[in-house]
């Protein structure tokens, strides 16, 4: 058995995290060179040393400075452990610091891109050019290393940083001030490779193929005959567990599809269409659409909203669910960034940012077991996943949808006429961007019913009609991202479509605002 199928064996790397905004990434990068990884919180590393070895460890990044009192600190059995272990900037700091180097405050910041010159041959920079080779990378730091510790030795430079990147190659510990996780270090990649095929000597046994076969192992050991139920809600993340249970114990799941009438055109039709008819899993098709308006009535303020909905389709899954009986399991489509966040040691937006989602399971009257077989994915695995398992490209290719829906892509208060109006819009949007064959290429886009009212004119006549923002994202991994830049033919021929074709709209924007670094979602 393939040592990361056995939960009995540790992950073969070993994320720390200090609290970087990007800390996914790197376990993203590691699993893209075909190895598995697992984060763990810095103060919560030891522990899992103890249980279980890694072949490798990375410390992250982090926001402070190890010159702070209270700082935090890679356990010493990081070090003692005697595997390889490779620190990002905060990561470097911390492991210069506590072997022994010296590290200070009010030097030169570098927040931004930067050139790299290699000094030395290493095989973390194998293949990135010989000695005196330039290679951009992307800066985030404020304190300096002005003292390397014992049995190190520079092996990249910067402008303003001498110990750019440092290397201890006999006992294979590595420091690399820069940030090679991000798109923004064009062969960032190629490093991790080389950190863990290389110099780790790690086989890269993690593909969606040997996931797909392991997990439904795992899940009928765990269900056995037992009646399993699966919020179904028809993005991605749901969907695609809700087939690969039905692969592992077929009729024995049964799916609730709770209708907000929050979502874009046609989907509850096709959601009900593919899983009916295409899968022949058997699902109960909730519409509580009037119920969910009657709810949001006269709320305006967003974080309310969200609870209200995630509170309304507790209840109205708890309600269906009854109906079932006998069920013992409940199926989610929780995936690795919100298991992060759930046990984050040093906080962050995420309490806030996703309130509306139900990480963790409903309440516990309902006294279900969970399963969760896409807990250790990332979005972009769970999209290899589906396809592994035969779903449609128009289910595992769209672009992401949160969980509250058009309630919050109109601001204010949420009514049946506002819903309406922003549903066609957005279809007839979304209708352009196919059409100019630019879908796959945007991340995400959507849009925006504002809550503000222009004075138009559209024939002889006065309008006084909505205002409509349009959103697109590019991303490579949803964690940033920047706005798609149209062409200007495109955005004059979509808002012509728009303002003629639906009713209550008198005036398009384009919205280029950047998403930035560690935001879950792009609302």
């Amino acid at each position: 058995m393939l040592a990361w199928l056995n939960p009995a064996m540790a992950a073969p790397v070993l994320v720390v995290d200090f609290g970087s905004q990007v800390t996914q990434l790197i376990a993203r990068r590691v699993r893209e060179a075909g190895v598995y990884c697992e984060i763990v919180p810095y103060n919560k590393a030891e522990a899992a040393l103890a249980a279980a070895p890694p072949k490798a460890i990375i410390l992250s990044g982090g926001p402070a400075s190890v010159m702070e009192e209270g700082a935090p600190r890679a356990p010493q059995a990081v070090f003692d452990a005697g595997v390889p272990v490779l620190g990002i900037c905060y990561g470097e700091m911390a492991m210069a610091e506590q072997l022994g180097g010296k590290v200070e405050g009010g030097h030169h910041r570098e927040f931004g891109r930067s050139d790299i010159v290699i000094e030395k041959l290493s095989p973390l920079l194998a293949g990135l050019g010989g000695i005196g080779a330039r290679e951009p990378v992307w800066m985030n730091h404020g304190d300096k290393i002005v003292a390397m510790p014992p049995g190190f030795a520079v092996v990249a430079t910067s402008e303003h940083s001498p110990y750019a990147v440092i290397a201890d190659e006999k006992r294979k510990l590595y420091g690399i001030q820069f940030h090679p996780e991000v798109v923004h270090t064009p062969r960032g990649a190629e490093m991790y490779k080389n950190f863990v095929l290389g110099i780790a000597g790690i086989k890269p046994e993690w593909n969606m193929h040997a996931f797909r076969e392991a997990e439904i192992a795992k899940i009928r050991a765990q269900v056995g005959k037992g009646k399993v139920i699966c919020g179904l809600s028809g993005g991605v993340d749901s969907s695609v567990a809700a087939v690969l249970i039905h692969e592992a114990v077929g009729d024995q799941l049964t799916c609730i599809f709770v209708d907000t009438g929050l979502m874009r055109a046609g989907e509850a039709d096709e959601v009900v269409s593919l899983f009916r008819g295409h899968y022949n899993i058997p699902l109960i098709h909730a519409d509580a659409a009037e119920l969910f308006l009657e709810r949001l009535g006269g709320v305006s303020d967003p974080e309310k909203k969200r609870k209200i909905i995630g509170a309304t389709f507790i209840d109205v899954f708890d309600r269906e669910a009854h109906k079932i009986g006998g069920a013992e399991f409940l199926a989610q489509g929780t995936l690795y960034p919100d298991v992060i966040e759930s046990v984050s040691a040093t906080g962050g937006p995420s309490v806030t940012i996703k309130s509306h989602h139900n990480v963790g399971g409903l309440p516990e009257r309902m006294k279900l077991k969970l399963v969760e077989p896409l807990r250790e994915l990332f979005k972009d695995e769970v999209r290899a996943l589906g396809r592994e398992l035969g779903l449609p490209e128009s289910f595992v290719g769209r672009h992401p949808f949160p969980g509250p829906g058009l309630a919050i892509r109109v601001p204010g208060e949420i009514t049946r006429e506002k819903l309406e109006i922003l549903r066609k819009a957005d279809t007839v949007y979304l209708d352009e961007i196919r059409k100019a064959g630019l879908y796959d290429k945007i991340w995400q886009a959507f849009a925006v019913l504002l809550p503000v009212r222009t004075v138009g004119v559209m024939g002889d006549g006065r309008t006084y009609d909505y205002v409509l923002a349009l959103r697109a994202v590019t991303s490579s991994d949803g964690m940033t991202a920047d706005y798609y830049p149209f062409e200007h033919a495109f955005l004059a021929r979509v808002s012509t479509r728009i303002v003629n074709e639906v009713r209550g709209i008198n005036r398009v924007v384009y919205d280029v605002t950047s998403k930035p670094p560690g935001t879950i979602e792009w609302e």
